[in-house]
């Protein structure tokens, strides 16, 4: 069975690309290379933070707590962002961001090459492994292929994929055959709310499909994106947060939960929708699916809000803008997706040119820490304003999607990584 059966076609559209952008080798790769350089230090410094805080929960015999798949209890091990005594705050591998501390670590050793990363990435992954056996989140994608799959994509090991089939049975077991979607939440008022963030799990299903040759996981990624792409979308491809449904499929409420009103353009939700039509596109070669993904990527590169430096505010339609708090998730995010999308069209140069400028601006003052930040490496991000949660603070989503366009970028520009193969 193939692990990885997209990764010729991949390598074909980069090739592609790159060739267009080869003249950048050895000309302005330096500053790409000089963030690796930072991401290094700030995300050691996170690793050890992290590690005394493993220690001080051990027990006599240096073993963990339990951590229980019903009860979604045990120690808060995984680092998620700062809290609000200035500190790091972790949170238990249940949480939805559980995964994202590893996969950086997986991506910090790819980029440098780094045995140190490779045997933390393991570490941190292996507190994971009672995800796979969890059916009460939507959020698995995010939890196990950001953090085992890369495992296994690195490494091959034995492990990695049988829990990552698991977590994809469990997965689609929030699927509805009505409503043709996968439930987001299992909160708050609504009847069956899917949420645009659902996008980004999907990659872990079309993996197991091909994985395991059982179409069933695959089937259920395009139910839901096809549900989610008929429901979501507002005309000018602006996407609601939060859709819910009635038991007979039909739309019982469209609004938000995370974004400025109901009819606003939230900038993280625009980044979620640009990725996860794009892994669409990447996985079915359906053009319905790369519409959508160019579509989202024009109102994104056109929003009248963007600021000169096109890392964007919170939502587009905050109503203290130039004032409103900036959120470097979303411009992380948006460039490595846009990055990707680049790959896939004949005039993918602006959308390359995007990415970049992005990119480099995430590289640098205001936004890139060195030598603060508590070993988080991007500055300024925004989790839940609404709710006064995460303003202006790191998390660990950014610095995720970060090195991914930091990689990214390399590949098509022709830069060879490791960076530092001699560690």
């Amino acid at each position: 069975m193939k692990l990885f059966t997209r990764s010729a076609a991949v390598l074909l559209a980069i090739f592609m690309v790159s060739c267009s952008n080869s003249n950048k080798e050895g000309q302005n790769e330096n500053w790409a290379k000089n963030a690796v350089e930072i991401a290094d230090a700030q995300l050691k410094v996170l690793v050890q933070k992290s590690d005394e805080n493993m220690d001080q929960k051990r027990d006599s015999e240096g073993n963990l707590p339990t951590v229980n798949a019903e009860s979604k209890s045990g120690a808060k091990l995984l680092p998620r962002s700062i809290g609000k005594n200035g500190k790091v705050r972790f949170e238990n591998p249940f949480d939805w961001t559980s995964g994202f501390f590893p996969g950086t670590l997986w991506y910090q050793y790819e980029l440098t090459g780094d045995e140190f990363f490779k045997e933390k990435a393991k570490e941190y992954t292996a507190l994971l492994k009672e995800v796979s056996n969890y059916p009460g989140t939507h959020d698995l994608g995010f939890m196990m292929f950001c953090s085992y799959g890369n495992q296994l994509r690195l490494t091959h090991d034995a492990e990695s994929a049988p829990l990552m089939v698991s977590t994809a049975d469990n997965l689609i077991s929030r699927f509805d055959p009505t409503i043709k979607a996968i439930r987001s939440w299992d909160f708050g008022k609504w009847n069956f709310p899917v949420i645009i963030d659902n996008m980004m799990n999907l990659e872990l299903l079309f993996w197991a499909s091909e994985y395991t040759n059982d179409p069933k996981y695959r089937e259920v990624a395009i139910e839901h994106a096809n549900t989610t792409l008929k429901h979501h979308f507002r005309d000018d491809m602006s996407s609601y947060h939060v859709i819910s449904y009635n038991n007979d499929g039909t739309v019982e409420s469209k609004g938000t939960f995370q974004g400025y009103a109901d009819d606003s353009d939230w900038a993280r939700g625009q980044g979620w929708a640009l990725y996860g039509y794009t892994v669409m596109y990447r996985f079915t070669q359906d053009p319905v699916y790369l519409k959508a993904a160019q579509d989202i990527a024009h109102l994104i590169m056109t929003e009248e809000t963007m600021p000169d430096d096109q890392i964007p505010y919170w939502d587009f339609d905050a109503d203290d803008i130039p004032n409103a708090p900036r959120d470097v998730s979303a411009a992380a995010l948006i460039s490595s997706a846009l990055f990707e999308l680049s790959t896939m069209v004949e005039d993918g140069q602006n959308y390359f040119n995007q990415a970049e400028v992005m990119l480099k601006n995430l590289s640098k003052e205001p936004y890139l820490a060195n030598g603060d930040n508590e070993g988080f490496i991007l500055k300024h991000a925004t989790g839940h304003l609404p709710a006064n949660s995460e303003i202006d603070t790191p998390l660990n989503y950014a610095d995720y999607y970060y090195v991914e366009a930091l990689k990214r970028y390399f590949d098509l520009t022709g830069v060879k990584y490791p960076l530092n193969a001699n560690k």
